[in-house]
């Protein structure tokens, strides 16, 4: 063929050069395109990514080369067939999983929504990208919920609402505790109040058996979701978890629509599914049983149909009165 005899008389230099100029071409005959893989150097990711059309023989002759930025550059093109898709998702490799969790022409589902959640619990570049698509389950992501920032810890939570969960271990353990849940706010407000949070983790540990780093991590978090987790699995309703809120949460801005938002996932998110998130933070569930038919979220029509509870504004101005006439008492 006359291209490959051409192609290898020429000099490295002027292979790469003349394989850029034959990849911008509309179609490939499969030697031409193996032609171009072959001697586009440097430039092979971008031209994986920008090439109209491309094989599945070509982009599997790739894939086997084991070459991560490559494959990456393939994870981020539309329209791939589910043998290449199979084949990405076997590699071992971060480049590729950050590339595939991007992609929003790969839609989510079976093997491939196990393999994506699983690897957002070790990247957190994964769990951001996940964290940003709509269609994506962000229940899922309860094992990186320390990873993210606070519009998508709300996210997780939120997906948890008006959706059954399987039993937590945790649970009978809660349930038992839940009789000392006015004790255990009035505790947490009073130091709060005063700014204990080396206690406040103390506590924290012994009342959910998370270890004592991810606790410190909870009793220092000034924005409040991790700690409505912990509030909601014990059972604290609006009003109660309201005032622990405000004594933990930070006081640098108005905290109104934050609190009415709080507010609002006391009433929709149910303390049953969030013993069911903090288990997830302790390893004693597999988040991926979510996937059964009986645990999926309502879908969206439904859930137009029939909108999240809002936050009742008289809950969270008597909150804030509560905490306007303790003032600069110490709780309790």
């Amino acid at each position: 063929m006359l291209a490959k005899r051409l192609f290898q008389m020429a000099a490295p230099a002027a292979q790469a050069k003349a394989a850029a100029t034959l990849g911008r071409a509309e179609q490939l005959s499969p030697d031409l395109e193996e032609l171009v893989l072959a001697h586009i150097g440097q430039d092979l990711p971008d031209f994986l990514v920008a090439a109209p059309r491309l094989s599945e023989r070509a982009l599997l002759s790739v894939i086997e080369r084991g070459d991560a930025v490559a494959a990456a550059a393939i994870a981020r093109r539309p329209s791939l067939t589910n043998v290449v898709l199979a084949k990405l998702f076997q590699m071992n490799s971060r480049k590729v999983y950050r590339a595939l969790a991007t992609n929003m022409a790969i839609v989510p589902r079976g093997a491939y929504l196990s393999a994506l959640a699983r690897s957002a619990q070790m990247d957190h570049q994964v769990a951001w990208s996940l964290a940003a698509r709509d269609d994506f389950d962000c229940a899922l992501l309860a094992p990186a919920f320390f990873d993210l920032n606070e519009s998508d810890r709300i996210k997780v939570i939120r997906a948890f609402a008006l959706r059954k969960t399987p039993e937590a271990p945790i649970r009978k353990t809660l349930e038992q505790l839940s009789v000392a849940t006015a004790e255990l706010t009035k505790a947490l407000m009073k130091l709060f109040s005063e700014n204990r949070r080396p206690e406040i983790t103390n506590l924290l540990h012994q009342i959910t058996g998370l270890d004592e780093v991810r606790c410190g991590q909870i009793s220092h978090d000034v924005s409040g979701a991790a700690l409505f987790v912990i509030l909601r699995a014990f059972g604290c309703t609006a009003y109660d978890g309201l005032k622990v809120l405000i004594h933990a949460t930070s006081h640098d801005a108005d905290r109104s629509p934050a609190l009415a938002q709080f507010a609002g996932m006391f009433e929709s998110v149910s303390a049953e599914a969030m013993a069911y998130l903090m288990s997830s933070w302790r390893g004693d569930v597999n988040l991926l049983d979510l996937n059964k038919a009986e645990y999926q979220p309502m879908p969206v029509h439904v859930r137009r149909a029939m909108p999240l509870p809002q936050a009742a504004n008289p809950v969270v101005e008597q909150a804030i009165e509560t905490l306007a006439r303790i003032g600069n008492r110490k709780a309790g």
